[in-house]
Formats: structure tokens, sequence, C-alpha cells
């Protein structure tokens, strides 16, 4: 198991089963017709992708910019789901404010 982490070998099991998530939403999101729109699921998902590829590049040795640049896109992404979430409920809500 500690091979595992310090290969970095974990972070690419979770990224799978991101993946994996991703496609399920899809399908479901398909499948019913209904829910967060595709921009949706895939910023909400990208903020944790984003902390992943921050911990594989600490876990493995890698340079401090790349864990600042994969730490500045999950901050970008979390801003865009906030956002996204937020315009969405301020247009499903009648007579919120502006």
């Amino acid at each position: 198991m500690q091979d595992a982490f310090s290969s970095g070998l974990i972070t690419d099991i979770i990224l799978g089963l991101m993946a994996l998530e991703l496609l399920a939403f899809f399908a479901l999101r398909r499948r019913m017709n209904a829910g967060p729109s595709p921009l949706e699921i895939v910023a909400s998902l990208a903020a944790g992708l984003f902390l992943i590829l921050a911990l594989r590049v600490a876990l493995t040795g890698g340079p401090w910019e790349a864990i600042a640049a994969a730490l500045l896109g999950s901050l970008i992404a979390h801003v865009t789901d906030q956002w996204l979430r937020w315009t969405r409920t301020l247009t499903a809500t009648p007579g919120a404010a502006p």
C-alpha cells in the first residue's frame, strides 16, 4: 500500500473513478432528461480533479510550481462551479435579487 501512495498510483485510481463518475452523471442526465448541465457537472468534478493532481505531484516529489498550478486550477474550477450554481438559482427563483 505504501508503494501505491509513493508512486502516485492511488491518485491514478481515484482519477479513474472520477472519470467513471463523470460518465455516470452524463448517462443519468441523458436518461432522465433533467439535472445539472454538462458544464455544471464538469465544473463540479474539475475542482476535485485538480486537487487530486496536486496531491499526485506532491506524493511523487514534483515541483512546487506544478502543485501551485493544480491548486490554482482547483480554485478556478470551484469559483466557476459556485458561479454556475448561483446564476441557476437566481434565474430559477422568481423575485430573487439580481
